[in-house]
């Protein structure tokens, strides 16, 4: 028996585990897959996740391992319009730094599971969960783990915590999965060496059939993803480099940079996207990072919104294993307030730019009016967390973006 049983090892599950370890809890992490490994991530960590690396320790190991810093944000819509955002630039507010970090999942992941470790947590890499556990009142007991010699073992917890992703096997076997029909995206992403003009601003360029982003993630290299319709899944099936390589060949703007390029890793794709679980906690269960919530990548929310989630969710869950037995439903609300405090703005602007690349016209007349109404760096720092939402989600950002 252990206090937590966390089903993942990414940022999610790794950070989960760092804060539930350091407060005296007994923790268990497994995770399917040996590290480290590839993942397909913008990999992208907003200027105030610095703070929650910082807090866990590991911050400038990351920084050691080469994470490229990125200023802001350039965008570029369908007509060839521009914004350019630098997170310094939003002078009313200051994130914890000035700038965002980059760094491949390969580095990062390691990183935060060696902390994991640090703090005490046990973890078992390579060990597949099959099934989760019900006691007879249907609460979540633990998980049944597959073993190499494909004997299982059933690990029984007080709490288990979903971090395993878009499609978590915690929230489909408790009945806590819901997927929006609209919009769906599905993302192919790699790393290239030798892009042309790659500086410090990460790049997201937007078109009437998807979009592409472009970000150094230090050591030489940059994240290059492809954002598609998930109706366009079955166009690759002629290979997943080639439909990439016909995307960008495709635009003229980015066909000269990738000219003397050379793809660095394999093209691996993720998605669909628009997740979100109908609660984020059920009687001994909680989900955190994707596999609570994610709607599309353009914001680049993912490791942010795994590191907060995690820190909020140990809150919430050292208070409920202050009580003996499995964890109660009930302990839990606290998590979902605390989740709406923390998220519910940035959820809002995440659909209100997801949903207006939906209409081409509709979002180069916003760029075009936020680069001349000097309204970038504002959208930008909202985008980096540390801007707060309401101040692109008022009547008056939103007029002078439109009219």
């Amino acid at each position: 028996m252990t206090d937590v049983l966390i089903i993942g090892a990414g940022p999610a599950g790794s950070a989960a585990a760092i804060h539930l370890a350091r407060a005296g809890w007994s923790v268990t992490v497994v995770d399917r897959r040996h590290f480290p490994r590839p993942k397909p991530c913008s990999e992208y960590m907003s200027p105030q996740a610095s703070r929650l690396l910082e807090e866990m320790g590991v911050l400038a190991e990351v920084e050691r391992a080469g994470a490229a810093q990125l200023a802001g944000m350039v965008i570029r819509s369908p007509n060839g319009g521009l914004i350019r955002g630098v997170f310094a630039g939003a002078h009313r507010w200051r994130g914890h730094r000035d700038r965002g970090l980059s760094l491949q999942r390969t580095l990062l992941d390691p990183i935060l599971l060696g902390a994991a470790r640090r703090a005490g947590a046990h973890v078992a890499e390579g060990a597949p969960v099959q099934d989760i556990t019900l006691d007879p009142s249907g609460r979540a007991s633990g998980v049944i783990v597959g073993e190499a010699d494909g004997r299982t073992t059933t690990v029984r917890a007080r709490l288990v915590i979903g971090a395993d992703g878009l499609r978590s096997v915690v929230a489909r076997r408790l009945g806590l999965t819901r997927s929006a029909r609209f919009p769906r995206r599905i993302a192919l992403v790699t790393h290239y060496a030798g892009i042309a003009g790659v500086g410090d601003l990460g790049e997201m360029h937007v078109e009437r059939d998807g979009y592409l982003g472009i970000a150094s993630v230090g050591n030489g290299l940059a994240n290059v993803a492809v954002v598609i319709p998930a109706s366009r899944a079955s166009e690759l099936s002629a290979g997943r480099e080639r439909f990439l390589e016909r995307w960008i060949a495709a635009r003229p703007q980015l066909r000269d940079r990738f000219a003397g390029a050379s793809r660095a890793t394999p093209v691996r794709a993720t998605g669909p996207f628009a997740s979100r679980a109908k609660r984020a906690w059920a009687p001994g269960a909680a989900l955190v990072g994707d596999a609570a919530d994610f709607f599309d990548p353009f914001t680049g929310e993912g490791i942010y919104s795994a590191l907060r989630g995690a820190e909020l969710l140990a809150e919430t869950a050292s208070v409920a294993l202050e009580r003996p037995g499995i964890v109660r439903g009930a302990a839990l609300y606290p998590y979902r307030r605390a989740r709406r405090r923390a998220f519910a703005g940035k959820w809002a602007v995440e659909r209100l730019i997801g949903y207006g690349m939906l209409v081409p016209r509709l979002f180069d007349r916003a760029v075009a009016r936020l680069e001349r109404r000097g309204l970038a760096h504002t959208l930008i720092g909202v985008t980096g967390d540390f801007v707060p939402a309401r101040e692109v989600l008022n009547p008056s950002f939103i007029a002078r973006m439109l009219v």
